[in-house]
């Protein structure tokens, strides 16, 4: 495994990358509050398997893609944060995979930009649409979405998440890994500035983001963890009526939000499986 910058726009990205040059492009999007870091595991798997394996961290997370303005921070840059890593990676397609946040990025990069994306694999975050309606009509998934409103008070939420050692972030990580790891990701988010950026994420979201969003037509996995305390059943189960693709549904039970790290193995195999039924 090695590390790059990709070089977008005025902002450059750093990117852990692994897998033999020429293999298969996947494209790995992190959610918050990590780095590319949290996809590890499942690099190691796609890489042995021949695919060349990219994991950039992204706005607010590279040191040089920080920019200072709430309004930097939209979705629509974010999606084009992802197409313009392709372009600098010189690759017409790759499969997106998704985690959270990154999820989020990555339904919007194959609704809006299909031709980008040979497969779409998203994890933990259900299609937008399915997600709105959820909020709307679910008063479980409204219950468990109450933190974004809280990530939204810029101030009160970093000094919630950072006082006391960072505490209350560390709680957050409940799960994802060693103390090592969480560790890694507390030091990233305790740098001057970048857990507000990072929190900047949730401070712009709006319903411009689903305008004129359709259903996602590219082949596409998604998986749901049933002990994700963010993330309810509703939208998840709903989520196929958003894919008009070749669609597959997977549960992973008593696996808590941090799929990538706490349930891997499964996912690797997963998105192995994916790929190869669409090697188109």
């Amino acid at each position: 495994m090695e590390t790059v910058q990709l070089e977008v726009g005025d902002l450059t990205f750093d990117a852990l990358v692994d897998g033999p040059t020429g293999g298969r492009l996947v494209l790995l999007l992190h959610g918050f509050p990590q780095s590319g870091w949290s996809w590890r595991h499942v690099m190691a798997a796609l890489a042995s398997a021949g695919c060349r394996v990219v994991a950039p961290d992204q706005r607010g997370y590279s040191p040089g893609a920080r920019p200072d303005d709430v309004s930097a921070y939209a979705m629509s840059s974010l999606v084009s944060d992802a197409v313009g890593m392709l372009q600098a990676l010189d690759a017409d397609r790759a499969d997106v995979v998704g985690h959270d946040w990154g999820a989020a990025v990555a339904w919007q990069l194959a609704g809006r930009h299909p031709e980008l994306v040979r497969t779409l694999t998203a994890v933990s975050v259900p299609h937008p649409l399915a997600f709105v309606e959820a909020l709307r009509t679910d008063e479980d998934q409204r219950a468990k979405s109450q933190y974004m409103l809280f990530f939204q008070q810029e101030g009160v939420a970093e000094d919630a998440l950072l006082d006391n050692d960072a505490a209350g972030l560390r709680a957050v990580f409940a799960g994802s890994g060693s103390t090592v790891d969480i560790d890694r990701y507390v030091a990233l988010m305790s740098e001057p500035g970048v857990l507000t950026k990072a929190l900047n994420w949730y401070r712009n979201q709006n319903l411009d983001d689903i305008r004129d969003l359709g259903p996602t037509t590219v082949p596409t996995l998604y998986v749901w963890s049933d002990d994700d305390l963010a993330l309810g059943p509703v939208a998840a189960h709903d989520t196929a009526a958003h894919v008009t693709g070749p669609y597959r549904f997977e549960v992973l039970h008593g696996v808590s939000h941090w799929v990538p790290e706490q349930a891997h193995g499964e996912l690797s195999t997963w998105v192995l499986e994916h790929l190869e039924a669409h090697p188109g």
